[in-house]
């Protein structure tokens, strides 16, 4: 019969601690303290094992001890510890335990940490599952706690990370206005300022995925009257080009205007995939000359 590892003989200790019924000296919240402590060393020991699976369970049943002992912060901490662990190839089981800290944290009011556990949702949504809408909908609220929590710059790119994701599920309009407020924000500061013509020729793209060279235009001048030097950027001029190019129905004019920017500027896959679809939807509608 093969002996126990360490790992496990702890797991039985705690089982068995968590189970034993309270004798009259002890009470119920000093069993699951210690029973909490017996999990988290187990946790910690299948952890060297490389049993991310086992740890992130026996942080879980941390987890739970500490919540019957009413330690908020406590159980915050195993259920991320668990979250971590199940990261190790369990994306499911680290999104719930990461939804369990985020109720804890936001219990406490600590919604700084709040955000940063909801980010991370987002990521393992994105990276993990492949599932933009859940991602995108992690970092918008991931974004909105930052911003309760005045960390302007860390909301902004969350906001930025959410837009992009919006694009891609084509929800121009959520795109834009996301966008829009992402630049609004970087214009008030002088480090962030330079990248405010990436966010409007994002935006510029979005509305001519939607094949609306109205809004594109309008918009277009609501941005150059925002900031006096964006209409001499590269990124002004080839969002103008485009337009252009879209309103003439004139394919050559747009693939000229992409080949161009595109050799100093390489297109990263968010702008290769917007601009095929607006180019793809020139071809549908002949230009109505």
């Amino acid at each position: 019969m093969p002996s126990k590892s360490p790992a496990q003989t702890l797991l039985e200790k705690a089982d068995k601690k968590a189970n034993s019924s309270t004798g009259w000296f002890t009470s119920a919240s000093t069993k699951f303290e210690e029973a909490g402590d017996l999990y988290q060393q187990a946790a910690n020991s299948f952890k060297i094992e490389k049993l991310f699976k086992e740890a992130g369970d026996a942080f879980a049943r941390e987890a739970e001890c500490r919540e019957l002992c009413k330690e908020e912060n406590e159980a915050a901490n195993a259920w991320w510890n668990a979250a971590k662990a199940y990261k190790r190839g369990f994306p499911d089981l680290a999104i719930q335990a990461l939804t369990q800290t985020i109720v804890h944290l936001t219990k406490g009011g600590r919604f700084r940490q709040a955000a940063d556990r909801e980010k991370e949702i987002g990521q393992i949504y994105l990276q993990e599952n492949n599932d933009l809408r859940k991602a995108c909908e992690s970092f918008e609220r991931a974004g909105e706690w930052y911003q309760q929590e005045d960390a302007a710059a860390t909301a902004n790119a969350c906001f930025k990370d959410a837009a992009d994701l919006h694009a891609e599920l084509e929800e121009y309009p959520q795109a834009i206005a996301r966008y829009e407020q992402v630049a609004d924000q970087s214009l008030s500061s002088a480090l962030t300022k330079y990248s405010v013509k990436e966010y409007w020729l994002k935006s510029a793209l979005c509305a001519l995925a939607m094949n609306d060279t109205v809004t594109a235009k309008r918009n277009m001048q609501k941005y150059s009257n925002q900031d006096v030097s964006f209409n001499s950027t590269r990124e002004a001029k080839f969002a103008n080009a485009l337009i252009e190019a879209a309103e003439a129905g004139d394919i050559e004019a747009f693939t000229g205007a992409v080949y161009e920017f595109d050799q100093v500027t390489k297109l990263d896959n968010w702008k290769t995939n917007i601009l095929l679809k607006i180019k793809r939807s020139f071809q549908e509608e002949p230009g109505l000359t």
